[in-house]
């Protein structure tokens, strides 16, 4: 049976008709394989998978992921990335290794680690989203952490680069939680039918946006979260590296770990516009 794939247009132009076809009849195609967004296993008989190409100066590596999570698209990366990737599947490593670290331009709501060695660590970004009374008003937050380490792609060290990925990206150590974060040009939350899709970063050479972190299934707000930013129509996003924040029941609890991270400076933080309603 044929895979159930999605190669678009952008794909097919890069990879060329012929192998188009290959993947199409199953010749080429994975009939497992690890979500290159979500990092959970996909089928291509029994699903739809979208192709996504990542491509370098000189590097181009194709991954599969859950047409749920992104659509088939190119994206474009640092090609000493793509050489780090193509290292490993040298080396026998599945094809998504070639996602990007989240903090950069793709798919992400994962974070592989290519790289010949050590052997690549991979952490998943986990989002909470609640109301944070900033300036004596109730404020919609969203609060991003990973579940582990994240290193920059091809780094061989030990050590954690979440945050310092982050600055170059633009976001700000956030140093008083009492203050509104600094705006983040390009940048935006996207809210659709009343869900959480997306947070939405600028796309490369002027193109449209393209997803950072993206949900694998739309996440439902609170009402009263969804209220608060219909009046601003802006979310402030904090982020810290794993085991800074937590998961926490209450958005007081929340409060609390946000300033215990930020007085240890282990807090960035951006104001995004809404996108979408």
């Amino acid at each position: 049976m044929a895979p159930m794939l999605d190669v678009s247009d952008e794909v097919r132009a890069e990879i060329g008709d012929e192998e188009t076809a290959r993947l199409l009849t199953g010749e080429n195609a994975p009939g497992t394989y690890d979500c290159t967004s979500c990092r959970t296993p996909g089928d291509t008989g029994q699903e739809r998978t979208s192709t996504v190409l990542f491509v370098g100066d000189e590097t181009a590596v194709l991954a599969f992921a859950h047409a749920a999570c992104i659509p088939s698209q190119v994206v474009p990366v640092a090609e000493e990335q793509l050489q780090g990737a193509a290292r490993s599947l040298a080396d026998g490593e599945a094809a998504t290794a070639s996602s990007t670290v989240g903090p950069q331009r793709g798919p992400q709501s994962a974070e592989p680690q290519p790289g010949p060695e050590p052997a690549p660590r991979q952490a998943v970004l986990g989002i909470t989203c609640g109301l944070i009374i900033v300036e004596d008003a109730l404020r919609p937050a969203l609060v991003i952490e990973p579940t582990g380490p994240v290193s920059r792609v091809g780094a061989t060290g030990g050590g954690d680069d979440f945050l310092p990925l982050l600055i170059e990206q633009g976001f700000v150590p956030q140093l008083d939680l009492d203050a509104a974060p600094s705006p983040l040009a390009g940048w935006s939350v996207l809210l659709a039918m009343g869900k959480l899709h997306a947070v939405l970063q600028p796309g490369t050479n002027g193109g449209p946006a393209t997803s950072w972190w993206q949900a694998h299934q739309p996440l439902q707000v609170s009402d009263g979260w969804r209220a608060a930013v219909s009046r601003s129509n802006q979310v402030y996003v904090y982020a810290g590296p794993a085991g800074s924040v937590g998961r926490q029941p209450r958005e007081d609890l929340m409060r609390d770990a946000l300033a215990r991270a930020c007085s240890r400076g282990q807090l960035v933080a951006a104001t995004m516009p809404l996108a979408g309603t």
